[in-house]
């Protein structure tokens, strides 16, 4: 290789080497000032009971499932997160309230609890506490809050099934969130859309539960696209 054919090599390399850098900087700089539009979608977290855990079927079955693919559906860009667990109450859900706020950081917070406390009698007022903790830290999340509005048989005592029932409407006034005026809409005294306990809707009856959560829910989700 002749000296001059050296050089004009050298050269050639360097300038290559200069450009590449002067990319690379450009590349970092673009990323900076626009981030990766590979952002998460958007998320609705349901925290539940057996009522969204898909108690005795296969969670595809389950109204949040259903949920989800009516989101996807209708091209509204929300994830389900169910953290819904069977049994829970309402302390119990306060308990597990603050990690799921952490790690999913929703949008929409579907609060379908204190079946379970009314079921055994829980005194009211400590239901309601939680459920407006629950609501507070929510909000403070900058989540909104859908509370879903729950009903217990008359068996357990007229005064406190009417106090119970009632409870829901109060907190959501207070709270100032929007409510789901029965979850169990047309499903509880449906013989055929309860299992046999008389306490747990049916896969048939799911669709029923996503339709009395939609009427509330939408307003909140058009509301982002206006």
């Amino acid at each position: 290789m002749s000296i001059a054919t050296a050089m004009a090599y050298k050269t050639l390399m360097k300038n290559t080497a200069k450009n590449s850098l002067v990319l690379l900087t450009a590349l970092i700089v673009m990323l900076l000032q626009n981030p990766t539009s590979a952002t998460e979608p958007a998320k609705i977290l349901v925290l539940g009971d057996s009522l969204s855990a898909g108690y005795r079927m296969d969670i595809s079955d389950s109204w949040t499932t259903l949920l989800q693919n009516k989101l996807i559906e209708l091209d509204y860009g929300y994830n389900v997160v169910n953290a819904s667990i069977s049994g829970d109450t309402t302390s119990s859900g306060l308990q597990r309230l603050p990690r799921a706020l952490k790690v999913h950081q929703p949008d929409i917070v579907i609060i379908e609890l204190g079946g379970n406390d009314g079921l055994r009698a829980y005194p009211l007022p400590t239901v309601r506490a939680n459920l407006l903790r629950m609501i507070k830290l929510s909000q403070e999340a900058n989540a909104r809050v859908i509370l879903a509005g729950i009903q217990i048989p008359p068996n357990y005592g007229k005064g406190y099934a009417d106090e119970f029932t009632a409870m829901f409407f109060d907190i959501a006034a207070e709270a100032d969130v929007a409510i789901i005026p029965f979850f169990m809409e047309n499903v509880a005294l449906n013989p055929a859309m309860m299992q046999g306990d008389n306490i747990h809707p049916t896969v048939g009856a799911q669709p029923l539960l996503l339709k009395n959560t939609w009427v509330v829910l939408e307003p909140l989700l058009n509301a982002d696209s206006d």
